[in-house]
This record gives C-alpha cells, sequence and structure tokens, in this order.
C-alpha cells in the first residue's frame, strides 16, 4: 500500500468515527389523544403511537422534545431524563385522585406532584396548562398542619431547568381543609448535597393554598421572573406566600437567586386583622433568614399584608412598586447588610419601611401615604435621601 492510499485510509476511518461519535439529532414525539398529529400539525392525519404523556416519556431520548396536542391528560408525570414537554394552547395536565409520587429532601414527608423532575438537568416546561383540581387529598392530621400527602404542582428535586410560559393552577385541598398548610404551585428544593438551578419564567399561577413559588434550601438558585402570582384575597385558611426563597430547616443556610419584573398580588389573611394581635401575615415576596445574595428588583405588589419581607442578610430590594399593603408595612427587614432602595410604596397600614435589623441601608425611596414612613428598630441602619409624603410621622423614628 503506498503512502497516499495509508493517508486516504486514515482520512476515511477519522471520517467515519466522527460520524458514529456525533450525538443523535433530538426528535419530537407527539402526544395526542385520538392517536393523530404530527410535529408540526396536532390535526395532522400522521399516526402516532402515544395517546399519553407518560408513555412518550418512557420512550423518549435525552433531549428529545415531547410535543402535547390539545385534550386534558389525567396523569402524574416524573421525569428523570433531560426532556422539553412543550404543549400547545389547549394541553391540560389535569391528575384526579393524586397520590404519593415523591419526598422531600428535608422533611422526607410524602408529596403528591403533577411533574416531578428528579435529579436530573436542562428539563424544560412550556406552554402548558397544570390543574390540581381534581387532586382529592382530604388527609390532614389537624386543621393547621401539613396534609398527607402535600400537594405541588411541579417539583424541581435536586434538578434544573426552566418552566415558562404555563399555568399553574388550582393547588389546593378539599372541602374542609382551607386551613392545612399545603397546596404549592411550584416547588424547587436541593438536599443530600445536590443542587438545582431552575428559572420560572412568565407563567400565570393562581388559586393555590399556600405559596405560588417556592425555593428552598442550600444548593438551590432560582431566576423567578415576570410571573403573575395571584393569591386567593381575603381568606381564613392557610396564611399565603406569593414567592418564597429560604430554608426549610431554621438557621440553616437557604436559596438564593433573583426575583424580578413579578406582579404579585391578593395575598391577605382574614384572621390578621392589627398588628397586636396578628400571628402571621401574608407577604408578596418573602426572603428567609438562611437566605443571601437575592435580588428583589421591579416587581409590582400589590393588596398584600407586607410587600417584601427580608429575613435574611446581604440582599437587595430596589426598583419595585408596592401598594395597598394591609396592617403592616411596604418593606419589613429584620436581616442585617441588605440594601433597600429606589422603592415606590403606596398606601402601607403601618409603615413605609421598617428596618427592624441592624446596619441596612434604606435609600431613595418614595413613600406616599402611611402612618409612618419609617421606622428604625435596629442598630447601625442609614436612610438617606428619602420622599416621604402625606405621612403625619415621616421618620425615621423607633417602633
Amino acid at each position: 500500500m503506498t503512502r497516499g492510499s495509508v493517508a486516504v485510509l486514515i482520512v476515511l476511518v477519522v471520517a467515519l468515527l466522527t460520524i458514529v461519535a456525533r450525538p443523535a439529532t433530538a426528535e419530537t414525539l407527539v402526544v395526542a389523544q385520538d392517536g393523530h398529529g404530527s410535529a408540526k400539525d396536532c390535526n395532522a392525519s400522521k399516526p402516532t403511537p402515544y395517546t399519553t404523556i407518560a408513555s412518550a416519556v418512557a420512550a423518549a431520548r435525552p433531549h428529545d422534545v415531547i410535543k402535547i396536542c390539545p385534550g386534558t391528560y389525567s396523569e402524574q408525570l416524573t421525569i428523570a431524563k433531560s426532556l422539553t414537554l412543550r404543549g400547545e394552547s389547549g394541553a391540560v395536565l389535569k391528575p384526579s385522585a393524586m397520590v404519593a409520587n415523591t419526598t422531600s429532601l428535608i422533611t422526607g414527608n410524602a408529596l403528591a406532584t403533577i411533574i416531578v423532575v428528579d435529579g436530573v438537568r436542562n428539563v424544560t416546561i412550556e406552554g402548558l396548562t397544570i390543574d390540581g383540581a381534581d387532586n382529592e387529598i382530604s388527609n390532614c392530621p389537624l386543621p393547621t398542619q401539613v396534609p398527607v400527602p402535600d400537594l405541588f404542582g411541579i417539583f424541581y428535586r435536586n434538578a434544573s431547568g426552566t418552566v415558562r410560559d404555563s399555568a399553574i393552577r388550582n393547588m389546593r385541598l378539599g372541602p374542609g381543609l382551607a386551613a392545612c398548610r399545603g397546596g404549592t404551585a411550584i416547588l424547587v428544593q436541593s438536599g443530600t448535597g445536590g443542587r438545582s438551578e431552575v428559572a420560572i419564567e412568565d407563567n400565570s399561577i393562581h388559586a393555590f393554598q399556600r405559596n405560588g413559588i417556592t425555593a428552598n434550601e442550600a444548593g438551590t438558585t432560582a431566576h423567578i421572573r415576570r410571573n403573575v402570582v395571584t393569591g386567593l384575597g381575603p381568606t381564613t385558611g392557610a396564611v399565603q406566600n406569593g414567592i418564597q426563597l429560604a430554608s426549610g430547616v431554621t438557621g440553616a443556610v437557604g436559596a438564593t437567586g433573583v426575583v424580578e419584573e413579578n406582579v404579585v398580588t391578593q395575598l391577605i389573611s382574614a384572621n390578621c386583622v392589627s398588628a397586636a394581635t396578628c400571628a402571621a401575615n401574608a407577604n408578596g415576596v418573602i426572603i428567609g433568614s438562611g437566605s443571601s445574595g437575592v435580588r428583589v428588583a421591579r416587581n409590582t405588589l400589590g393588596s398584600t399584608q407586607t410587600g417584601v419581607a427580608v429575613f435574611g442578610n446581604g440582599n437587595r430590594v430596589q426598583d419595585n412598586v408596592i401598594f395597598n399593603t394591609l396592617v403592616f408595612d411596604g418593606i419589613f427587614v429584620e436581616g442585617a447588610g441588605n440594601e433597600i432602595r429606589d422603592n415606590q410604596i403606596t398606601r402601607s397600614d403601618e409603615s413605609g419601611i421598617f428596618a427592624f435589623g441592624d446596619d441596612n441601608r434604606v435609600a431613595n425611596n418614595r413613600i406616599n401615604e402611611a402612618p409612618v414612613g419609617l421606622l428604625d428598630g435596629g442598630v447601625g441602619n442609614t436612610f438617606l435621601k428619602n420622599t416621604i409624603l402625606n405621612t403625619p410621622v415621616p421618620g425615621p423614628v423607633a417602633p
């Protein structure tokens, strides 16, 4: 064999190995209840073997796209491979008689979730309606405790990905269980040394019982942007929060991330009618004591009992529009070293901003109509260039 022939052979072998090593192109699997539909048209006559979402998930390879045609699918899903679930308008995931299908990484408690993403990266859920109206969970040990199993719409469990352009609704328990502390639309949680990083963007979240979005524990990062989160309004049931980044364990490190450009409204506990007697109040955004480095910016927060409550250290709350906070404050800060700046706060029942912690910086905020503009309950807090209007006691004053 000549040198030229050897060179040609080497080139051919290398080319063949390249072709073999090249990853397979992602496929689109079509789910249609009538057994017909294509990747381009759910009305196409082309047969599809997938009439349930679970069957397509089982057949899919990593990175495939599962297109879900219009219809109501009574299923609970577990996803443990990198996939995209893409709902066409009118695709509704609405299981009935939900059962426990996973557990909390922290407490080990049983959870009933509509979609659990477990131990995997790059799972996208988009354009899908997630509806818990038919969950039929009716077991709550005491009226004010957590239900067994607890109810969630989407749960990223040591997992990462994106939830966008979806509607998550009706995460509520049955009759007589309104006070039970369960029912959350989206949960992101890390544990046992794992990590979760999830983008939650442009979703409609409403009719939940406990929280709209919860991101908990060390190792969790949540990018929460442009969602509309609507509470139940005045309710004597469980006290609601719109968006929470925290830790489920007292004193432990909590989640971090950003909360930007969301609209959060109608979070009001009817049992909380005065600051002197209120045992628990509803919050638009709550940053727990273990969470730091969180940015809460450019949100619109209205008709809550505290617009933003910050218990952690070293967070930033800026450029938010906060209005109609009942009983309590536009912004309440119990942590230390936080920066509260450039917020517009209108109509608060207690104060515009209450800096209860230490060494916080409160600057360039605009407060219109509150009994007290600025309350200072800590040590070393600084207040700079705040504008206080239509307020009998501008402050800062001691509570």
